[in-house]
């Protein structure tokens, strides 16, 4: 029998006093149905009228009617309880083996992608350790005898250096196909579990399969600048023309080149508003982190608060205490984000996925911990909320506001957007030790929303 059928027969066979499947069903004068006891206890309960009624039309009757039992009814229940009832279950328990599928199918899609992305993030290394060793063999060419020594080591610690990098980049790969490895081995399972026609069987089963690996975290794979050894050549080039004139004497800058290439790589904030939409970010919020009580929209860009509670599934990273939820992608390097805002008082936050999101109110609310960072926007009140303390913000409060990251830089600077203009209103400068996700919070009694905006060159 096909669930749509079940449920069909399901509701022709309720009783609409008790809301259960009919126990000795009886059928009144009007034709409707009802168990025996229902009615019954239905009927005694009228004190305020003389006459008996039907719960659902009103019809009344005089005198009190016999009941007499629906044989009809009576075996479709039978009927129901020993077929329609064992499809119904079985249907959700399909329902669940098919997302449980679709998850795992699509954490082997993001990962085949990240495993593609480490194969042209080692080419990327070779090609620019290769170009810095030829580089650097030309200069040391120049100084012949007198530098010979120094260019073997520079060819030694750039070599070092790229081996340490393709080890780096070949684990991660090693690991995140050991993870899709799995996750087929699991989807072929569930697979063929899902065509098992025993219940029983099925759910026990399911129920005994052990718990997948846990996830590779993959906020770190960002794509790198193609020239990660460049910082090397700008200095080979910038020192060795000096040590043309000073051969015999004993420099070692060049040597301190590879320490410092993350320093030569580090970026100033943008000044014009073409720069920041060149790092802007679209960021959709994570429905598996979502509170019940915030309804997602615009392709979960969007959060709005509402009374009602919305049918989410049962997941560990959700929200349950506080109207909050986190984005799906994790921010790593420099980037801008921008918000639209309303209501009486909402928190647009930055913070870590290992953020508390259950447990005692204070802990699990953003900017009461040292995981994130939360700023307040509200009619009167503009502040930013770090380890449970406030900064008042100074500067205009605006609907829109924006941010800048900058992870390695540790460096944080919001803006409200007035009137065109983009105006420094608040810096963070700390160190972060992990990748940050993008928040909001809301309140569910105030018609209250934040949504994260699509940013195009020349618009604002």
């Amino acid at each position: 029998m096909s669930q749509k059928g079940a449920q069909l027969d399901l509701d022709s066979i309720s009783c609409s006093i008790c809301l259960d499947v009919m126990k000795d069903p009886v059928t009144i004068p009007c034709g409707h149905s009802y168990c025996m006891g229902c009615i019954t206890n239905y009927w005694d309960g009228e004190t305020q009228n003389k006459k008996e009624s039907c719960p659902q039309c009103r019809k009344a009757f005089t005198p009190r009617p016999d009941l007499v039992k629906d044989t009809m009814l009576a075996f479709l229940v039978e009927r129901l309880k020993k077929t329609g009832l064992l499809d119904v279950e079985r249907t959700e328990t399909q329902k669940e083996l098919t997302v449980s599928r679709q998850n795992i199918q699509k954490r082997i899609q993001d990962r085949e992608k990240y495993v593609k992305l480490l194969e042209e993030e080692e080419k990327a290394i070779n090609c620019s350790a290769n170009k810095a060793v030829e580089h650097s063999e030309h200069k040391y060419s120049e100084l012949l005898t007198a530098m010979v020594s120094r260019r073997s080591i520079m060819k030694q610690r750039i070599r070092v250096q790229q081996e340490t990098e393709r080890n780096r980049v070949r684990a991660f790969q090693e690991k995140l196909e050991t993870e899709i490895s799995e996750l087929k081995s699991r989807d072929g399972e569930l697979k063929q579990l899902s065509q098992e026609e025993d219940l029983n069987q099925l759910q026990q089963t399911y129920d005994s399969l052990p718990p997948l690996s846990g996830s590779t975290d993959t906020s770190c794979l960002t794509p790198r600048a193609l020239g990660y050894f460049d910082g090397v050549t700008a200095s080979v080039t910038k020192y060795l023309n000096t040590f043309l004139d000073l051969v015999k004497e004993e420099v070692y800058v060049v040597s301190l080149a590879l320490g410092e290439v993350d320093m030569l790589l580090l970026k100033p904030v943008p000044r014009s508003r073409a720069e920041f939409i060149q790092l802007s970010r679209v960021v959709t919020l994570d429905p598996n982190t979502a509170n019940r009580r915030l309804l997602l929209s615009e392709g979960n860009r969007k959060a709005t608060a509402t009374r009602r509670q919305q049918m989410y599934s049962r997941h560990p990273d959700r929200f349950d205490v506080h109207t909050q939820a986190l984005s799906a992608e994790a921010l790593t390097g420099r980037c801008y984000l921008e918000i639209v805002w309303k209501g009486f008082q909402v928190c647009f936050s930055l913070a870590y996925k290992s953020t508390q999101r259950k447990g005692p109110q204070d802990l699990a609310a953003f900017g009461h911990s040292d995981k994130s960072w939360s700023l307040h926007c509200g009619t009167i009140y503009f502040a930013l909320w770090h380890k449970g303390e406030s900064t008042a913000v100074a500067g205009p409060l605006s609907p829109r506001i924006g941010v800048y990251l900058d992870h390695s830089a540790g460096v944080l600077i919001y803006y409200s957007i007035v009137g065109g203009q983009m105006i420094p209103v608040h810096k963070v400068q700390t160190t972060f030790t992990e990748p940050l996700y993008a928040g909001v919070g809301l309140h569910y009694t105030l018609a209250e929303c934040i949504e994260f905006i699509k940013l195009d060159e020349g618009r604002w």
